[in-house]
């Protein structure tokens, strides 16, 4: 601890020439050099980090300092002489200032990479890390970090320092649309940080919007910034940072704050690609369950129907779990297996007060219609609102929301169905539906196979051989998605496929490869980035890279990369061609001639659009890129950027080529020099050639 330099400290002759510091800037000075922060003494002191900064200017002025090291020495020692030029005192203070921050900042940051890039940190210590450095460097007073479900919707995922009437109210929220108007709502949209210098002061009806009101009322915020993070060019949250005064987040600080949420970003990904990996491990295991239950029933359902409910409880996490067996025209609905359900619900069941009539009964319609019915809420349908006595029970007794209902369906004749259902409007993904319409069609199976062996007792030992046979098919299957689901983790489905179908994944290693590259992007976009609504922004992309997507499947290519508008597309690994550059080629006439009637239409909308590709045949380095949890499978090479500086020279239309791909393919097609260009990162000038007609 230093010692505080108060004014009547300096009063020697050997000092007269250092002005003395006033009590403020001596309580600031020794707490900075004690090593806090700016935003600590801001605290301590009840004035600004700005303020606390412009007192630490002044006081290197003073005592002609240029480090915090000196200063702390200064304070212990006022007589020790300085060595700074008074006329450089300010500058070099400047300098000192800012070294000091920019130090803070690399170290805050190094912090977090650290935690991101550790293997043993789970997500909650990242996004506990993020949060804690990004208040501290960016000198708020509290964050938050709401997770992005699709539609606008978000739900707080993790905060830091928030008031405790805040967290209540988000916490009642749950999931909820914060409000195309809120920061929140606009970096969601735009994909771009968001600063608002004072909450307080913004022409918004609070009326309207609950988020804000709650920001300004519990959170007691004015001045804040909200940071889309993104993955993939998908928005999976969105990061902001509070200040309880007046003080506007300028560029650096946004800056700041878009570096720690791109790490969260990286983390909540890399979160997802695990969790996404447990579940499809979870539901093999299930599968296996279920199918080796089959394969040991013979005159009993029970196991099957026990082993499908508990696993559609537990991977759809819902409380209760049934299975419903009715045809159409019966008159009731019987219940004859289930997880979670009340006794009040067996009951009902029991008593034939379940009607088999589709304009009743949400069971009934999946049943006759064949196919899934999934409510969201299940109190904002007709049947509810018209007083239906079982949807009211089901409702306003058992509490049940979110409903969901498969049949089941044999012969092409529904049979029963699956119900389960969620105390909460929390509605289930399609994954999860597609995993129960598996478990309808396994049920169905232990329904016939049950029928069958009690009438056909004859034939129970062929049955039995070959429920073992498909036991053993099931295990080899679960060892193959769990190699190709480790696989798919981490690289595209072709070369997943490729590395399955070799046996050995000795292909992963680096490697150089004869490549046909194909580079393509949409001419004209950022500037319609800059004036299109969002929506349409998204649709346009969504729109090309489907589309896009489509012609790449078809043409057989073995890996595209894509990042924005930018697509890159490889020929001859790791599925090989005879004819690289020809298909390259022929991939791109095709996508210019989709291109071209997709621009007519967005023309009509206003949008002036066009399309160029580059296209290079060359030898290029091709293998895993990243770390574990983060692999790509690409190429690198001066035929790699050679595709792009031709995609970026290309014109709207023009599919230009490298010297040795036009050679390749100028007896197929026509092409035509288009003369010496000098292409950036390339050391000479290199002829570059144009496709003239599409050939034969």
């Amino acid at each position: 601890m230093v010692h505080l330099y108060l004014p009547e400290v300096i009063m020697s002759d050997a000092a007269s020439s250092v002005e003395p510091l006033s009590k403020r800037e001596a309580e600031v000075a020794a707490a900075y050099a004690d090593g806090a922060s700016y935003k600590v003494i801001a605290r301590n002191l009840g004035i600004s980090p700005t303020t606390v900064r412009s007192h630490l200017r002044t006081v290197y002025g003073k005592l002609n300092v240029t480090s915090k090291i000196a200063l702390a020495q200064a304070l212990a020692d006022p007589h020790a002489p300085s060595d700074v030029a008074s006329d450089t005192s300010g500058l070099l203070a400047d300098l000192a200032l800012e070294l000091d921050e920019a130090m803070r900042r690399e170290r805050a940051m190094t912090r977090v990479l650290r935690i991101v890039n550790d293997s043993s940190g789970n997500l909650d210590d990242v996004i506990d890390e993020v949060l804690e450095q990004a208040l501290e460097i960016c000198e708020a007073e509290f964050g938050i970090l709401m997770e992005h479900h699709g539609d606008f919707t978000f739900t707080e995922m993790r905060s830091s320092n928030i008031s405790v009437p805040f967290s209540d109210w988000l916490s009642a929220q749950g999931a909820f649309n914060p409000g195309a108007d809120t920061a929140v709502g606009r970096a969601a949209r735009t994909l771009k940080p968001v600063s608002i210098a004072d909450v307080s002061a913004e022409d918004v009806a609070y009326d309207d919007n609950p988020l804000r009101f709650a920001t300004v009322t519990y959170g007691r915020a004015r001045s804040l910034a909200a940071i889309p993070m993104t993955a993939g060019g998908r928005l999976i949250g969105v990061f902001s940072v509070y200040r309880t005064r007046v003080h506007p987040f300028n560029e650096r600080s946004l800056e700041l704050a878009q570096a720690f949420a791109d790490q969260a970003a990286i983390a909540i990904k890399n979160s997802q690609h695990i969790k996404d990996m447990e579940a499809r491990l979870d539901r093999a295991a299930a599968t296996h369950e279920i199918l080796e239950a089959i394969s040991n029933t013979s005159d009993d359902e029970t196991p099957v129907f026990d082993a499908i409910l508990g696993n559609a409880r537990k991977l759809c996490d819902a409380p209760f779990a049934a299975l419903i067996l009715a045809r159409p025209g019966d008159e009731t609905q019987a219940m004859i297996a289930h997880h979670g359900a009340l006794k009040s619900t067996e009951d009902y069941y029991a008593e034939g007060r379940v009607p088999m009539d589709p304009d009743k009964s949400f069971a009934a319609r999946a049943i006759t219609e064949k196919r899934p019915v999934h409510l969201h809420n299940m109190m904002d349908t007709d049947q509810y609102r018209a007083g239906v006595p079982n949807v009211v029970e089901l409702c306003d007794v058992q509490g049940i929301r979110t409903n969901l209902f498969v049949p089941l369906v044999r012969d092409g004749e529904g049979i029963g169905c699956f119900v389960i259902f969620r105390h909460e409007v929390r509605p289930y993904s399609d994954e999860q539906i597609a995993l129960v319409e598996t478990f309808a069609t396994q049920a169905v199976i232990a329904l016939e196979n049950v029928r069958q062996f009690r009438a056909l007792q004859a034939r129970t030992r062929e049955v039995q051989e070959l429920n073992a046979s498909l036991a053993a098919k099931v295990d080899e299957q679960i060892v193959e998605i769990e190699r190709m689901g480790r696989l798919k983790r981490f690289l595209p489905p072709a070369v997943a496929d490729r590395v399955v179908s070799s046996g050995s994944e000795s292909m992963l290693q680096s490697h150089r490869a004869l490549l046909g590259v194909l580079f393509c992007d949409i001419q004209g976009f950022t500037a319609f980035c800059e004036t299109a609504e969002p929506e349409e922004t998204i649709e346009v992309l969504q729109t090309y890279h489907e589309e896009m997507g489509k012609l790449i499947n078809l043409h057989g290519a073995g890996v595209d990369l894509r990042m924005g508008d930018g697509i890159m597309v490889l020929f001859n690994d790791p599925i090989p061609c005879d004819d690289p550059a020809g298909d390259a080629v022929r991939l791109a006439i095709a996508m210019r001639a989709r291109m071209a009637e997709l621009c007519v239409g967005w023309k009509r909308l206003g949008h002036r659009l066009g399309f160029g590709v580059g296209v290079s045949l060359g030898y290029a380095t091709v293998g895993l890129v990243g770390s574990e949890g983060r692999f790509d499978y690409t190429a690198s090479g001066t035929a790699i950027n050679l595709a792009s500086r031709l995609c970026d020279e290309a014109h709207d239309g023009e599919i230009l080529l490298s010297t040795r791909a036009g050679i390749a393919v100028e007896d197929d097609f026509g092409v035509e020099s288009r003369g010496d260009l000098n292409l950036t990162g390339m050391r000479e000038p290199i002829e570059v050639f144009r496709l003239v007609h599409d050939g034969a």
